[in-house]
């Protein structure tokens, strides 16, 4: 066991090391764009992605803007049980998130994508709509990068082989944006 540990300590701060700091100013500054001009920030992702999808949107929901009493516009695509169960029943999985940007997404917004391996259909095909729809796209993933480092606007690729510390970079890139969104001002 304290070798797994160890490994994964040395892959999760290897991979720290290679995380591009202008990528993730990039990232920041996108939110805080769309934060300052009242636009809606979109996330999704599928399994723990999902998950950190959902924390993230908690943190820059109220945290981000506790200071200056403004919250920012966001929603995990990930979030509504009934609405991702009805869309994967009536349509198809491929769907569940492509199907609410339709309806929700207005240009200029901007839709995340969190993906560990970038090739999940449901986040390449909410993407594209998104695309469609003149929305910004920003894709955080890992492994090769997958389809979605092509087709997004703008991405963090960490080049890591691992699943869970792939996911644990989303949720550590979405922190550090976070912190800095939170000592911004809006106004």
């Amino acid at each position: 066991m304290k070798e797994l540990i160890n490994n994964y300590k040395k892959n999760l701060s290897e991979t720290l090391e290679k995380l591009d700091v202008e990528k993730v100013k990039e990232f920041c500054e996108l939110i805080l764009s769309a934060w300052r001009t009242n636009n809606t920030i979109y996330l999704c992702g599928n399994g723990g992605s999902a998950a950190n999808a959902i924390h993230i949107a908690n943190d820059m929901t109220y945290g981000a803007g506790k200071k200056n009493g403004k919250g920012i516009s966001i929603e995990s695509l990930s979030s509504n049980s009934a609405v991702l169960t009805c869309l994967a029943n009536d349509l198809s999985y491929e769907d569940i998130f492509s199907e609410q940007i339709k309806v929700k997404g207005k240009p200029n917004d901007l839709l995340i994508v969190l993906s560990g391996s970038g090739n999940s259909k449901n986040v390449i095909k909410a993407i594209e709509i998104a695309k469609n729809k003149k929305m910004k796209t920003f894709a955080i993933v890992g492994f090769d990068g997958g389809k979605c480092k092509k087709i997004a606007d703008k991405s963090i690729h960490l080049n890591v082989n691992d699943m869970q510390v792939a996911e644990d970079f989303q949720l550590i890139v979405s922190h550090m944006c976070m912190q800095w969104l939170s000592n911004q001002k809006i106004n």
